[in-house]
């Protein structure tokens, strides 16, 4: 088995590719990344691409055909990878994130690949009072990123068959250690904070929803998706990742990391504007498909992971928030530098 894994030199990459390495020993992993932060390396003891059998350096919206000669799965992971970004990137998040990933399952699909798993995201919920939802419930994606995975989903619905297996994943806002950590993320952010400083600053008032998942139990899902039959959940697949007993508000997140690091404290911010993006999510249907495949990790072993990480790293940096551990920091970095044009392209 030939899998072809883009976005691979990112956040979850690492993890992902560690673990189809370990559940496929004898597969032919390749990895497909542009680059913008292959530098970004943490707490990793070699390169984590070591672990493929051959990486291509590419830009997502540029990727020639034979790429895909003989590659039976594609694990889409590419993509401009949160709010703030996408914010700052608009069009380029249109292009990268929806308009490419459709070109590439098109390629893949005429090229004879079996099984195209896309990382989705719970944030096209992001609006919803009420309960937890479901698969089926109205979407409120209120930002260009949730609206790109949803574009993109739609397209990729399209195009799933007999042949051409689709699975979807909606994944709950990730966190935990990587090789590649990111700090631009809810509970990274709070446990870098208490970690470096004692205080953990929320920005909001505390009340807005979060469902989160650890990124090695992203690469768990991922793992069954990539040998998902089409008996299971049909030939295209949208399906929330993650686990009813991770749904928290962002308050409780911030008391638990201060519970793993003595003498932090918590500040709100009473005067912020409302965070709209406020969802709880129902597993069910992804617990009732890949029951071997669960999140296995808790809220308390990822807060202590990334704290004795990040004490491991001699973490801090107080003033974390400008540094290449926020990756719209280092984009606009690369672009200050004259290395990225304004369609974050490199420069000859």
């Amino acid at each position: 088995m030939k899998i072809l894994v883009t976005g691979n030199m990112g956040y979850i990459g690492p993890g992902v590719v560690e673990r189809l390495r370990d559940v496929y020993p004898d597969a032919t992993l390749v990895g497909l990344d542009i680059g913008y932060f292959a530098h970004c390396l943490t707490a990793a003891d070699t390169l984590p691409e070591r672990r493929v059998d051959r990486q291509y350096f590419a830009d997502i919206r540029k990727v020639e055909a034979e790429v895909l000669q003989g590659v039976d799965v594609i694990v889409h992971l590419c993509a401009i990878s949160n709010d703030p970004m996408g914010k700052a990137f608009e069009a380029v998040t249109e292009e990268i994130n929806h308009l490419s990933s459709t070109r590439l399952a098109r390629m893949a699909k005429e090229a004879g690949v079996s099984r195209f798993v896309f990382a989705s995201s719970c944030s096209v919920y992001g609006c919803a009072e009420g309960g937890p939802r479901k698969e089926d419930d109205p979407l409120n994606p209120l930002t260009a990123y949730a609206r790109s995975k949803i574009d993109t989903e739609n397209d990729l619905r399209g195009l799933a068959d007999g042949d051409f297996v689709v699975t979807c994943l909606r994944f709950a806002t990730a966190c935990g250690m990587s090789e590649r950590l990111r700090l631009d993320l809810v509970v990274n952010d709070f446990v870098a904070s208490a970690v470096a400083d004692k205080q953990i600053a929320i920005l909001s008032d505390g009340t807005p929803w979060r469902p989160l998942i650890h990124v090695r139990d992203m690469a768990r899902a991922i793992e069954w998706a990539v040998g998902r039959a089409p008996s299971s959940g049909g030939t295209f697949l949208a399906v929330n990742a993650g686990s009813d007993i991770w749904n928290y508000q962002v308050r409780e997140l911030a008391e638990a990391v201060a519970e793993q690091v003595p003498g932090a404290s918590i500040s709100v911010n009473q005067d912020a504007p409302p965070d709209k993006r406020s969802y709880r999510v129902d597993f069910s249907l992804f617990r009732s498909l890949a029951p071997d495949h669960q999140p296995q990790i808790s809220l308390q072993q990822t807060v202590t992971e990334l704290k004795e990480g990040l004490e491991k790293m001699r973490f801090a940096n107080a003033d974390f928030r400008n540094s290449s551990f926020m990756r719209l920091k280092v984009l606009t970095g690369l672009r200050e530098k004259g290395l990225l044009n304004e369609r974050l392209e490199w420069k000859a």
